[in-house]
């Protein structure tokens, strides 16, 4: 069936916007490129020197964490710049601040030889044993820090704003109306969901910019330190914040176009308030379940955790992918690209968070932590569920009717699913073989599954190499098409 858009839905991207949207894309690419070298050479098909491989692993973790916030971040400011009135300068200073962090966390990486991860743990920056030199951490530790104030400049941006027009980000957040009782069924849920993003990403951020400050004055002046135990509880805190808010950026999509293909509406409820209130708990209550292994941690905090861990999975399959489901059932709708971009990332959404909550309980994570289970799961809902948000953002905005035969289209998506799943699944069979993670050489008994990791590996990326074709290529186009 034809679905008429709305003009808010139609609105072109702002070149801000698709300069966010075109980086993402090729940064994506790129960073799948190192993941397949690394898997190549823990397959041992091909030859890397374990300095070099760490070095990869820092860049490709590192890397997609800043890159998922870029493409999040273009999903929500175009879907909340139809909202409130958002600054075009600010979009572009965090561009900006991006670019600038980015060459500084490279040249620390591959010109100083940084290899101490994209969590910086304390006090690893300073301890390089002679592998990196002080410098090289600093200019990592600083890209970090530049990244995250463009972040914040950009969040605090969308909450001025969000306040101005709601009169609070609590209020943007629907807090008021779930109260009251009384729903506004007119309220935006990208407006819901940016309100969560900028409460707790705000939070994220500063508490991130302590420890990295703290850790940048150690590495010159080393008598200058904090507990390392707090170290760690803030950097995780930081970082699960940062990583899960970008999909909580990009599912904006979801709600602003799967009804446009459905032809239903998307309205805000009393319990669509209420899970993202609850979200909001929960993303920065839950982060102690990577600390499980850490057994001078507060007891309450551990246990804290893993009943969040269970808690925190339940918002996104009710409200989320419930709603997507019976919004799809005998809605007539036509199957176009990004519809289906758009329910590929319901599911890996959905199913990554259960090997995520199978690691969050206590007695496993102390088996299944520090194995390739870990990898899995983040992969699983980062490539099954942000990516396909990102895809099928870009396809639906950029006009992908017109820029490639549908059966192109198709394949390319069955390709990257079928390839996706055997790639995570090979993972988390990895983990529950207990192959360890964070390893260059492996030994001949885990070769099986690094080698069904590689091929995997190497379909996904030529999947992705034909959807960036076709997003590219209208980015660049001297007009743009209206979806239809």
């Amino acid at each position: 069936m034809h679905v008429p858009l709305e003009p808010e839905a139609n609105a072109q991207p702002v070149a801000g916007v698709r300069l966010y949207l075109g980086t993402s894309l090729v940064v994506f690419v790129l960073m799948m490129l190192a993941g397949l070298l690394m898997r190549a050479a823990q397959a041992e098909w091909l030859s890397m020197p374990p300095d070099t491989f760490y070095q990869l692993m820092t860049a490709h973790g590192a890397g997609m964490v800043g890159i998922s916030g870029l493409a999040g971040a273009a999903i929500m400011w175009h879907y909340l710049n139809q909202k409130v009135a958002l600054s075009q300068q600010v979009l572009y200073l965090n561009y900006g601040l991006f670019l600038l962090g980015v060459v500084l966390i490279l040249g620390g990486i591959f010109w100083g030889g940084y290899a101490g991860g994209w969590t910086f743990l304390w006090p690893l920056p300073a301890k390089s044993m002679g592998v990196w030199s002080v410098h090289a951490a600093a200019s990592f530790v600083l890209g970090l820090i530049l990244i995250g104030v463009g972040f914040l400049a950009f969040y605090l941006d969308a909450g001025m704003a969000i306040t101005r027009r709601y009169g609070s980000v609590l209020r943007g957040l629907g807090l008021d109306q779930l109260w009251t009782g009384k729903i506004d069924e007119s309220h935006s849920p990208a407006v819901v969901a940016s309100s969560m993003v900028i409460i707790v990403n705000t939070l994220g951020i500063l508490t991130g910019a302590v420890v990295l400050v703290v850790t940048l004055v150690n590495l010159y002046v080393p008598d200058f330190g904090m507990n390392p135990l707090l170290a760690k509880n803030l950097i995780y805190f930081f970082g699960h914040v940062f990583i899960n808010a970008t999909i909580y950026m990009a599912v904006i999509a979801v709600y602003e176009l799967l009804p446009l293909y459905t032809g239903r509406p998307w309205k805000v409820s009393r319990p669509f308030y209420a899970a993202w209130a609850a979200v909001t708990v929960f993303v920065m209550a839950v982060y102690p379940h990577h600390l499980l292994l850490d057994s001078v941690m507060p007891k309450s905090l551990l246990a804290l955790g893993q009943i969040v861990s269970y808690l925190s999975g339940i918002p996104v399959l009710l409200v989320t992918a419930y709603s997507a489901l019976l919004m799809v059932y005998r809605s007539g709708m036509v199957w176009k690209a990004p519809a289906l971009w758009l329910m590929l990332a319901i599911f890996g959404w959905s199913a990554g968070v259960i090997p995520a909550i199978v690691d969050g309980t206590i007695h496993i994570n102390k088996v299944m932590h520090n194995t390739m289970w870990v990898p899995g799961h983040f992969h699983f809902y980062l490539l099954l569920g942000l990516l396909p948000m990102v895809i099928g953002f870009g396809l639906h905005v950029m006009g992908q009717q017109r820029a490639i035969h549908e059966a192109w289209n198709r394949f390319f998506f069955k390709l990257f699913f079928a390839s996706g799943l055997v790639f995570c699944s090979a993972f988390l069979i990895a983990g529950w073989a207990s192959v360890p993670r964070r390893w260059a050489q492996h030994w001949p008994e885990w070769l099986p599954y690094d080698r069904v990791g590689t091929v995997a590996a190497g379909a996904v990326v030529l999947a992705m190499l034909g959807v960036v074709f076709v997003v590219l290529q209208r980015l660049v186009a001297k007009s743009y098409d209206t979806p239809h």
